[in-house]
């Protein structure tokens, strides 16, 4: 029974759901076209000083991870709260310091040119050479913490509902179904495996950010205060890659979760599925060290295992989530529209985009390639045609259940638009990273520039999609509930 309480509970949580999804839309939509600038510079069309190429490389790196994880956080938030209570005030709260410390962030980049990249690696922020001052410093710096501050509310309130819920982190993982305490069929859901394993990465990999951007205000502050370089840059590449990471992995509980709503077909925690979670759990909190393969002072055993997990980590969910998708779908007679044809072609991006990241993540390959444009073509890919088109599947499907909106021509136009534009962009990075050509150069010798203009043509089709899918996204938030209740319930629920 459908009650005025009911009613009122889904249209709040549907509201902060909506505000997430916009606010996340379009700054990936913003961060898309500093983007495309900074193509355009390297290329030659656009005269852009150096100094404003690296403050756009410093916003769009840190926006767009911003944007997409605020986004990702609403789609494992919006299915959690299904199966535990979460709190609304945290999710409120984690709202509004996000926005607190990304006006903080902004100010700093462009009214005080703070351009130190998003790993603001030690001593950079302090010691920038005259570029920037201690003001623009701290306000980056600062509104970074408040940013991960949020987060990792977030995180502790949603590993505090799986603890009250299922006994312990651990059984959130299924382990007691893994050693045969229970049966599989008492397993917990992919969403809730899935937002466990994201629990315990981000708490740790937000500790470590919070622990290194606080030594660099202090340091910032009082350059007295001085502490290791290569602590600072693990605990930095700790926080920078497993956060990011963590956005696909919260943006593949839509997968689990909308693809068996339009096959009919359960998505089941057997025991694979439960070993390949607690798997990628244990790799992606140890496997940034790839990140530092080139540094001869790391210890060697790190750097092997770095590259032996990082290979061993692009497997085991991976495999299990893109084999479960195809059999879920095969034969299933599913009715493709613009969600489920998102959801699907998000499985593609992954899968594509890992294989790049494994060769790079080769000793002998990366001592040539990571510092060139081959690691953004193939994060470009991973997260460009895998999470991001994740969250805008979540997106139409939101609208599809929630109201009579009806997609059109216009849609499908940016579906084909946004999928050849990433894909452009990708293929971009990837050629000019086998030409040997430094990623993170404002400018670029005239035999660079052919595949920087291809790029910038493809990031022009993706934000024209983005556009229409905001859109569309926006014409929803004016019309939703026109379903009717009972539906929402049930599609809810």
């Amino acid at each position: 029974m459908v009650t005025t309480t009911n009613i009122g509970e889904m249209k709040s949580k549907s509201n902060l759901i909506a505000t997430y999804l916009i606010i996340g839309g379009l700054v990936i939509a913003a961060m898309m076209v500093f983007g495309i600038l900074m193509l355009l510079a390297q290329g030659g069309v656009l005269d852009l000083p150096p100094a404003a190429f690296y403050q756009f490389l410093t916003i769009h790196g840190t926006g767009m991870i911003g944007g997409a994880a605020l986004a990702a956080s609403a789609v494992m938030w919006y299915f959690l709260s299904n199966y535990v209570e979460l709190s609304k005030k945290i999710f409120q709260l984690n709202l509004v310091l996000s926005l607190i410390g990304v006006v903080m962030v902004v100010i700093g980049v462009f009214s005080f040119k703070y351009a130190s990249a998003w790993t603001f690696l030690y001593p950079l922020p302090a010691l920038s050479g005259g570029a920037w001052g201690t003001t623009g410093a701290l306000l980056y710096l600062v509104g970074m913490l408040i940013l991960g501050v949020g987060f990792l509310l977030l995180y502790i309130d949603t590993g505090r509902a799986i603890i009250k819920k299922y006994g312990s982190l651990g059984k959130g993982l299924g382990w007691d179904v893994i050693s045969g305490k229970k049966a599989e069929k008492n397993a917990p859901s992919p969403t809730v495996v899935a937002s466990t394993m994201v629990t315990i990465v981000n708490v740790s990999a937000l500790t470590a950010g919070a622990t290194v951007l606080i030594m660099n205000i202090i340091n910032v502050v009082n350059p007295a205060f001085t502490f290791d370089p290569l602590l600072a840059k693990n605990l930095t590449y700790a926080f920078g890659h497993i956060f990011a990471n963590s956005i696909i992995y919260m943006g593949v509980i839509a997968v689990y979760e909308i693809l068996p709503r339009y096959t009919n077909r359960p998505w089941k925690s057997n025991r694979p599925f439960l070993i390949a979670w607690t798997m990628s759990t244990a790799f992606t909190l140890v496997i940034y060290t790839h990140h530092m393969l080139m540094d001869s002072v790391m210890p060697k055993w790190m750097l092997i295992m770095g590259q032996v997990l990082s290979y061993a980590n692009g497997l085991p969910v991976l495999v299990i989530t893109a084999y479960g998708a195809l059999m879920i779908v095969y034969k299933s007679g599913i009715k493709w529209d613009m969600a489920s044809g998102l959801i699907f072609l998000s499985m593609f991006g992954w899968v594509v985009g890992v294989v790049p990241a494994i060769v790079d993540a080769t000793i002998v390959v990366n001592h040539v390639m990571h510092n060139t444009k081959w690691v953004p073509g193939h994060f470009h890919m991973y997260m460009g045609l895998g999470a991001v088109v994740m969250i805008f599947g979540f997106i139409y499907y939101l609208s599809k259940i929630d109201s009579n909106l009806q997609t059109n021509g216009l849609d499908k136009f940016g579906f084909i638009s946004y999928t050849l534009g990433i894909i452009s962009v990708s293929v971009g990075f990837l050629i000019s990273g086998a030409l040997s050509t430094p990623r993170r150069w404002a400018t670029h010798f005239p035999e660079w520039m052919a595949p920087a203009v291809f790029g910038a043509i493809g990031g022009v089709l993706a934000v024209v999609a983005l556009a229409i899918f905001i859109i569309h996204f926006i014409r929803y938030t004016k019309v939703r509930g026109t379903t009717g209740s009972d539906r929402i319930e049930k599609k809810l629920a």
